[in-house]
């Protein structure tokens, strides 16, 4: 690529260049300076594309005089040669994550991620969308114009978020839904998947699976298993598996997990229920939650595998180390812990946006079984990527919930 002048933007064009689009909605980069054109941006070197109709108020027609198609904006009786729709043109999306740049970093925001996106028509169902990120990351969405189901344990926290969004953004309100879902309880989250299926949900664009719980003490779900694995893990596992129908090509997946995954302990080899959902005696509250988190990119991966030729993107996610959200509730030492450090840590807006870009980035399209951090790819563990671990939690989740559920009907 030839050298340009230096421009804050990438995406801005060099002095002399001009956007052009093609009647099949290609754009082309016309320099007016030496009379060439090319289908790649002279920066970045990708080709974009203009998709949807022309914006409220414009109409393209045929202009005699000039002998060329013009835009006329009926409001303000602007008229011009340059197809409006350029300034919502997207990249086309590449099979290969080595070819996608990087827009954005630890210090991005989701709003700024989604900076002129239009989500209308798209729904999310966001579990934990009550608080913390998971608020943060359905606010963002619903100011855009997305449909939220809000799948929450408790009423009032899920209703008190709508009203927060609410205020902000009034119209909101007729996009934000709560349906009640326990992850702590199989039969909630099978009551929930029937609550969904009556209603008149037909697609789901965007699955985030956001709940989860930290440094719990030692308890028990309903269902006699571990809660930190329960909630994190096996819940969510049901919860899409049971979705699936509702899922096609232009679904994302996008479960969060941590870095913390680096420092589980789960064995390669011989995964059982008790490596998963320990005994008390051998419980500890941090190599749970490390296990749980090691769990979401395992199931990532091997979801996205299994769903690969449905063409549904799957990603898990890194939100930020210790963002100040409610997870840390469950043990005085992590409250303080967290509120010393929440001068540095990421705010809920910077951690919401790694997720938001995984379900909303277009460049990600055609992509799947990846791990990001800070709004970009990153390797994750090496046992997060062993084949043989993915199928065998796959197996033992699978397993557990079918035994669980016959034992309830005997």
């Amino acid at each position: 690529m030839m050298a340009m002048p230096d421009s804050d933007s990438e995406d801005e064009l060099p002095p002399g260049w001009e956007e052009r689009a093609t009647d099949e909605g290609v754009v082309c980069y016309v320099n007016q300076q030496s009379k060439t054109s090319q289908w790649t941006h002279p920066r970045t070197g990708r080709s974009k594309r203009i998709t949807g109709d022309l914006p409220l108020g414009w109409e393209k027609y045929y202009d005699e005089h000039s002998k060329r198609f013009m835009f006329h904006n009926k409001d303000t009786q602007q008229r011009t040669n340059v197809d409006p729709r350029l300034a919502f043109a997207v990249e086309e999306p590449t099979q290969n994550i080595a070819q996608v740049r990087q827009r954005f970093d630890s210090c991005s925001t989701a709003l700024q991620v989604l900076h002129g996106k239009d989500l209308h028509g798209r729904l999310a169902l966001i579990t934990g969308a009550n608080c913390g990120i998971g608020f943060e990351t359905a606010r963002s969405l619903a100011l855009h114009g997305c449909e939220i189901i809000l799948a929450c344990r408790n009423r009032s926290s899920a209703e008190l978020a709508i009203d927060r969004i609410a205020h902000e953004r009034p119209a909101a309100r007729s996009r934000c839904r709560f349906m009640p879902l326990d992850l702590a309880s199989l039969r909630a989250v099978q009551q929930f998947v029937q609550d969904i299926k009556e209603s008149n949900i037909s697609h789901i664009d965007y699955l985030i699976l956001n709940a989860g719980v930290f440094a719990l003490p030692y308890t028990k779900t309903v269902d006699g298993l571990e809660t930190t694995f329960q909630v994190s893990h096996l819940s969510h596992f049901h919860l899409t598996l049971q979705l699936e129908a509702l899922f096609d090509y232009k679904t994302r997946i996008v479960v969060l997990s941590s870095e913390s995954h680096r420092f589980a302990n789960l064995p390669l080899e011989n995964l059982s229920v008790n490596h998963l959902s320990p005994p008390p005696e051998k419980y500890w509250s941090m190599m749970a939650y490390n296990n749980a988190k090691l769990c979401n990119v395992l199931f990532a991966q091997e979801l996205a595998q299994r769903w690969k030729q449905r063409g549904i993107s799957v990603f898990s996610v890194h939100p930020g180390n210790m963002v100040s959200t409610d997870l840390s509730r469950n043990y005085w030492f992590y409250r303080l812990l967290f509120a010393i450090v929440r001068p540095f840590t990421k705010s809920l807006q910077q951690a919401a946006a790694t997720t938001i870009y995984c379900a909303t980035a277009n460049e990600l399209t055609g992509l799947s079984g990846l791990y990001f951090n800070n709004c970009f790819f990153c390797e994750p563990s090496k046992l997060s990527k062993s084949s043989k671990l993915q199928e065998n939690l796959w197996q033992v989740s699978e397993n557990l919930i079918q035994e669980l559920f016959a034992e309830q009907r005997q």
